[in-house]
C-alpha cells in the first residue's frame, strides 16, 4: 500500500484511533513508573490529555491537516495533566507549528511535523532528561531525517518511525539507571508509542479494537447535544439549526441518514445526525437554515425547530463579557493564591489560611493546565501565588502561568506540608518579591516523609523492594522499608531529625483513625521532648501519613 498524502480526514483518525489505543492500555503504561508508589499514573495523565485533544475534533468536519492539529494542540494543551501529558500536549502544538496552513502532508512534511514536536517539548523543560519521551521523540525526529529524501510514501516513512520509535524505547534504560533497576522502559516514551501505532493502525486501514466509544458516527440517539458556541471566536456559520424529523417515512434506511449527515456537512460545520430510524434528531451551523430543513423534509415531518442567530448571540456575549470584564477589573484585589490539595483535611487547612482556590489533585489525580489556568483567573488577582504541592504538576502549573496576563508566581513546592508552609509564611501587606522570597524559604525550610505502600515488586535505588512493603520516602525519596505502618513512620522521622529540628508535624490520611494517630503522636512527644508535635486531619488518600519536620 503506497500512499504520497494524509489529508486531514485521516489525520483526525489517525488522532482518534492514537487516543483509543492508549485508552485502552492506560493501564500497562501506568504500571512502568518506576516509582512503585500507588499512584504511578503516566498512563493516566497521557490518557486524559489524549481525550481533551480528540474532543476538539468531535462533531466538526475539518479539510485541512493543519486545522486538525491545530483543534488537537489546543485541546491537549488545555487538558495536559502531569509532566508527560504537558509534554504530550508540547509535542502535538509542534506538530501543528509545522502543519499550519497545510492542507495535506507529504512524508517530507511528516519529518518535519516530528521535528518540530520534538524541539517544542525539548524547549518547554527546563531541564530535560534523556531517556525519557524526550529522547525518544528526537530520536523519531532525527532517524526520519536521515531516510526520507529518496522516500515519498507517508506509509513506508510511518513504518521506519515506528521501527527506530520502538528501537529508541527499549535503550531508555541504557540511559536511566532507574529504569535498568526497575527492568522497565521509560513510561512516557512507551506511551507515545502506543498513541503513534494507533496513529499507524489509522493510516494501514486496521483497525483498533474496542475503538473509544463516540469516535465513529452515531448510529443511536444519546443524550441532549451539547452545543459548544461559547469557545467560537470566529463564526463562519451564522445560525445554530436544530429540529427533530419526527415521523421518518417508513422507507428510511440508515443509508438515508447517512447522506442526509455528508449534505448538510456541504453546507455547515458542528453537524449532528442521530437516529434509531423511529426519530431522527439533527444539529448543524449553517448559513442557510432553510436548505438543511429542505434536505431533512426528504425524510419526513419535522418538529422542534429551532433556530439562533449565533451572530448576534455572539455580539451580545462579547458586549456582557467586556462589562463583566470591566467590573472585575475594577474591583481586582493586590493577591491570590492557588494551591493543589487532595484531602478533606487539607482543604479545610488551606481554608483556613485564606486560600483562594483549592484545585482538587495531587498523588493520586493531577490536575490539567485548563484546571489551574481556571483558578488562576477566578482568584480576581493581579499577582498570583500558584502552589503545586507535587513535582508532577510544577510543570502544568508552570504552563497555565503563561495563559493568563496575571503576575503569576509558581513556587517549587513538592508536597502538601511544603504548600502549607509557604501560605503561612504570605503577608498580604508585603511586596511581591518579599512574599515570594519569604514563602520560598518558608517551604525549603520543610521535609517531608511520606508513608504509603508498594504496588508491585521492584528495585529502586538499590533497594529490593515488595509488593505492599510499607515505605518511608523522604522528600520523595524511598529511604525505608518495614511491614508496619507506625515503626515505618517512627524510622523514618528517625532518619530525619537534626538539632535544628524544632517542629513536627503529622498529617494522618483517610486510612488511619484520629486514635492511632494521637498514639503515634504520644510516642513523638516522648522521643523528641525538644520538639513540638502538632497532629492534624489531612484526609490524603493512599498515602497512611505525610510527616513535615522543620
Amino acid at each position: 500500500m503506497a500512499l504520497k498524502t494524509i489529508d486531514g480526514g485521516m489525520l483526525k483518525e489517525m488522532y482518534l484511533s492514537g487516543c483509543a489505543l492508549l485508552n485502552q492500555n492506560r493501564e500497562s503504561v501506568d504500571a512502568l513508573n518506576v516509582f512503585p508508589v500507588p499512584d504511578g499514573d503516566t498512563g493516566t495523565n497521557m490518557s486524559q490529555t489524549m481525550n481533551a485533544a480528540v474532543k476538539e475534533l468531535n462533531n466538526r468536519p475539518f479539510t485541512s491537516v493543519g486545522d486538525v492539529a491545530a483543534a488537537v494542540a489546543r485541546g491537549a494543551l488545555k487538558g495536559a495533566r502531569g509532566n508527560s501529558g504537558v509534554i504530550l500536549s508540547q509535542i502535538f502544538r509542534g506538530i501543528a507549528s509545522a502543519l499550519e496552513g497545510h492542507d495535506d502532508m507529504d512524508a517530507a512534511l511528516l519529518v518535519k511535523a516530528m521535528r518540530s514536536g520534538a524541539q517544542t517539548a525539548y524547549k518547554a523543560v527546563m531541564k530535560p532528561k534523556e531517556g525519557t519521551i524526550l529522547t525518544v521523540a528526537r530520536v523519531i525526529a532525527e532517524e526520519l531525517e536521515s531516510f526520507i529524501p529518496s522516500r515519498d510514501d507517508v506509509v513506508e516513512v510511518f513504518r521506519h518511525l515506528m521501527a527506530s520509535g520502538e528501537a529508541i524505547l527499549k535503550r531508555t534504560p541504557e540511559m536511566l539507571p532507574v529504569l535498568k533497576q526497575a527492568g522497565v522502559v521509560d513510561s512516557g516514551g512507551k506511551g507515545l508509542m502506543v498513541i503513534y501505532a494507533g496513529f499507524f493502525s489509522a493510516l494501514i486501514g486496521t483497525p483498533v479494537e474496542n475503538v473509544m466509544e463516540g469516535a465513529g458516527t452515531a448510529t443511536a440517539l444519546p443524550g441532549d447535544f451539547v452545543d459548544d458556541h461559547e469557545s467560537l471566536e470566529d463564526i463562519t456559520f451564522g445560525y445554530c439549526t436544530e429540529f427533530i424529523v419526527s415521523h421518518p417515512r417508513p422507507e428510511v434506511k440508515d443509508a438515508d441518514v447517512t447522506r442526509l449527515r455528508r449534505r448538510l456537512e456541504r453546507i455547515g460545520d458542528c453537524v449532528l445526525v442521530i437516529s434509531d430510524l423511529s426519530v431522527i434528531k439533527v444539529h448543524v451551523h449553517t448559513n442557510d437554515p432553510g436548505k438543511a430543513l429542505q434536505m431533512a423534509l426528504e425524510l419526513g415531518e419535522l418538529d422542534a425547530i429551532k433556530i439562533d442567530n449565533m451572530l448576534e448571540e455572539h455580539r451580545e456575549r462579547v458586549r456582557m463579557q467586556e462589562e463583566k470584564l470591566a467590573a472585575e477589573k475594577a474591583k481586582m484585589k493586590e493577591y491570590g493564591i492557588v494551591t493543589v490539595a487532595l484531602g478533606d483535611g487539607f482543604t479545610e487547612i488551606f481554608k483556613s489560611l485564606n486560600v483562594d482556590k483549592i484545585v482538587d489533585g495531587g498523588q493520586t489525580m493531577n490536575p490539567s493546565i485548563d484546571e489551574l489556568h481556571k483558578a488562576i483567573e477566578e482568584t480576581n488577582a493581579k499577582n498570583v501565588f500558584v502552589l503545586p504541592n507535587n513535582t508532577n504538576i510544577i510543570l502544568a502549573a508552570q504552563q497555565a502561568a503563561s495563559l493568563t496576563d496575571r503576575n503569576v508566581m509558581v513556587l517549587q513546592t513538592k508536597s502538601v506540608p511544603m504548600g502549607i508552609s509557604a501560605a503561612i509564611s504570605f503577608s498580604e501587606d508585603a511586596s511581591c518579591e518579599d512574599n515570594l522570597r519569604e514563602m520560598t524559604e518558608a517551604a525549603e525550610r520543610v521535609h517531608t516523609a511520606s508513608i504509603t505502600y508498594a504496588v508491585r515488586d521492584t528495585v529502586f535505588d538499590g533497594l529490593e523492594i515488595h509488593e505492599n512493603d510499607i515505605m518511608g520516602m523522604i522528600d520523595n525519596r524511598i529511604s525505608i522499608l518495614g511491614r508496619d505502618v507506625e515503626q515505618v513512620s517512627k524510622d523514618v522521622v528517625e532518619s530525619m531529625m537534626t538539632d535544628e529540628i524544632g517542629l513536627i508535624t503529622i498529617y494522618y490520611g483517610q486510612d488511619i483513625t484520629e486514635e492511632r494517630a494521637l498514639a503515634l503522636m504520644a510516642e513523638f512527644e516522648e522521643r523528641y521532648p525538644d520538639c513540638d508535635v502538632e497532629l492534624q486531619r489531612g484526609g490524603q488518600p493512599l498515602y497512611y501519613y505525610l510527616i513535615s519536620l522543620e
